[in-house]
């Protein structure tokens, strides 16, 4: 076949394969082009879930007239005009695709007003073929209305799937978009049946209704509020606490200037953050939104604009991670916290079936032996001033050799001794390590054998390695030698670990591999140490480990991320025994 030029339709349905995959999609694109005409309200209908009709009106500016039909042209957009336009893009949408794409598989009618123009324009579409323009009547603002999707690419139509299927992509799709903008409200239809409404929220208990309405009521009672700022970045949002883990990732939004991305590498600094305070195999659950300079990120980077590209990725993933792993960090008792593990079984609604590992060891703090004069590991017990109780209360008694019971103001705590142990000595391990990494020389260095990409990294982070404990040498430019290792990871294949660590610096200019690996040995350590020895606790000694409890970072949950105490107030005691009923 001769080299030719395609035509504008084949071209069309070609970027339709690229950013139009079902209902959901097109629902996608219509919406965001609404927020970006400033539209207050945003009604959604559909029949037969998205497959036959789908209908977007808004209240925005509207298009005028004169450029209806550019509406409709390929690549026409009023968003940008220069290549600087695009390096600093604000909008959700810019390509100047999306309509054309969705008119050359569809039969489209758009209809819009501007605010000051005297009625509206309607232009149609059919299989890519626009008519003239005719006046009409529509309040200000804009709909569109696709009808038979991919009626005319019969392979396209085939793979969408049943009706309950593509709809159910498309609430997740307008969940999202409504999560995206507090400030919009949204109305969904269904074969003629109001599925939901959600009015504008500008109040941050609005806010968080909304929340609750999309991610539900256990997520926003187990939440804490995040707001961070730092030069030209800013992160807020709501982390799900870790006792709030759920078996997929379904429950993990991240919005970076507004717009809803999968990024592997915001992805991952969550889950790094909550690495030592989760039960393995389980996923935090966390509604976040990240602001940056748009100078900073590429959109441009996927035809649906759900992967971008950061400048700077490094700098981005660590002020993540390091906002992320300090609100977490602050998850310890204090006097109005309701307690880590959950209280739902009073009102029979408990789910602590569907969580593993509930063995509970037996456990006892290990017997104190001190000379003369010396000072205690535990700080003995002092009584606070007249009317100041601690957030876990004082100690009544040992529950079993397992659990502490104790009374505070307004009601009663219960310490799983074994957990909270866990995690004391676990934070007091990873300060006691903070800085002062030993090394043990290799009588024979280990040779690696690595690409010179990778040893060239190897050279340019040679202080990075001295700094964890490693002693890298590069002897020939596809060579390393290993003449040192930090002296805990002795026996771990530490050269494998070098090798991760470089392909982690190629990929995202950052590695944690080490980090993670010495906080596992400690975490193993603190679980040995915690559970070794067999006696019973004083009093003294138990009020002395709620104080601990009470200074140490992420004590709500051990390193394996089981919960360490809950607390049970007097009506919580009334309604289990139903008095007053």
């Amino acid at each position: 076949m001769s080299i030719h030029v395609l035509p504008d339709a084949l071209i069309n349905q070609i970027a339709a394969g690229e950013v139009i995959e079902r209902p959901a999609s097109v629902i996608k694109e219509l919406v965001e082009n609404s927020l970006d005409a400033g539209a207050t309200r945003i009604e959604v209908e559909i029949t037969r879930g998205g497959h036959e009709f789908i209908r977007v009106s808004d209240d925005g500016i509207g298009v005028v007239a004169e450029e209806i039909v550019l509406a409709l042209t390929r690549h026409a957009t009023s968003k940008i005009a220069s290549l600087d336009d695009l390096e600093n893009v604000t909008t959700l949408g810019f390509r100047g695709e999306a309509l054309p794409s969705i008119a050359s598989v569809s039969k489209l009618i758009l209809t819009s007003r501007p605010s000051h123009a005297e009625h509206a324009w309607v232009a149609q579409s059919h299989d890519g073929q626009l008519a003239i323009p005719q006046p009409a009547a529509h309040p200000p603002g804009t709909r569109v209305e696709v009808r038979d999707l991919f009626f005319n690419v019969p392979a396209r139509r085939k793979f969408l799937r049943s009706e309950a299927t593509e709809y159910q992509h498309v609430v997740r799709m307008l969940e999202r978009l409504s999560l995206s903008r507090f400030e919009v409200g949204f109305s969904l239809l269904h074969n003629g049946r109001s599925i939901w409404h959600l009015p504008p929220a500008l109040q941050p208990a609005e806010r968080l209704a909304r929340v609750a309405k999309i991610c539900g009521e256990d997520f926003t009672a187990h939440i804490i509020e995040l707001e961070y700022d730092l030069e030209n970045m800013r992160l807020a949002g709501w982390l799900a606490l870790p006792t709030f883990s759920r078996s997929q990732s379904d429950l993990q939004f991240l919005f970076l200037n507004g717009r809803f991305v999968r990024d592997k590498l915001l992805a991952s600094a969550a889950r790094q953050a909550y690495h030592d305070v989760l039960f393995h195999g389980r996923f935090p659950a966390y509604l976040l939104y990240l602001n940056l300079d748009p100078a900073m990120v590429d959109v441009n980077a996927h035809p649906q604009k759900l992967e971008v590209r950061f400048r700077d990725p490094g700098r981005v993933r660590e002020f993540v991670f390091r906002t992320l792993e300090g609100a977490l960090a602050k998850t310890h008792p204090t006097a109005h916290s309701a307690g880590s593990g959950s209280v739902d079984w009073l009102t029979g609604s408990a789910r602590f079936n569907q969580v593993r590992d509930q063995t509970q060891a037996r456990f006892v703090l290990p017997q104190v032996h001190r000379a003369p004069g010396s000072v205690d590991n535990y700080r003995e017990y002092v009584q606070p001033a007249p009317g100041g109780v601690p957030p876990l209360g004082h100690a009544i008694a040992q529950l079993h050799g397992i659990y502490i019971l104790t009374q505070t103001v307004d009601g009663v705590v219960l310490v799983d001794m074994h957990a909270a142990h866990e995690r004391i000595m676990y934070e007091r391990m990873k300060k006691l390590l903070a800085g002062q990494t030993a090394q043990q020389l290799l009588l024979v260095p280990e040779i690696i054998q690595v690409s010179q990409a990778q040893a060239d990294i190897a050279d340019a982070h040679a202080q990075e390695f001295a700094a964890l404990g490693f002693g890298v040498e590069r002897l020939a430019p596809g060579q390393l030698a290993l003449r040192s290792i930090p002296s805990l990871l002795i026996g771990r294949d530490p050269a494998g670990l070098v090798r991760d660590v470089l392909s982690d610096l190629l990929e995202q200019g950052h590695s944690r591999r080490v980090e993670e690996s010495i906080n596992h040995l400690l975490g193993t350590m603190a679980c040995h140490a915690a559970v070794r020895a067999q006696r019973n606790l004083s009093l003294p000694e138990m009020n002395a480990l709620l104080r601990e409890m009470e200074g140490t970072e992420r004590a709500d949950q051990c390193n394996h991320g089981r919960p360490t105490w809950v607390r049970l107030s007097i009506s919580d005691l009334d309604r289990l025994f139903l008095r007053g009923r």
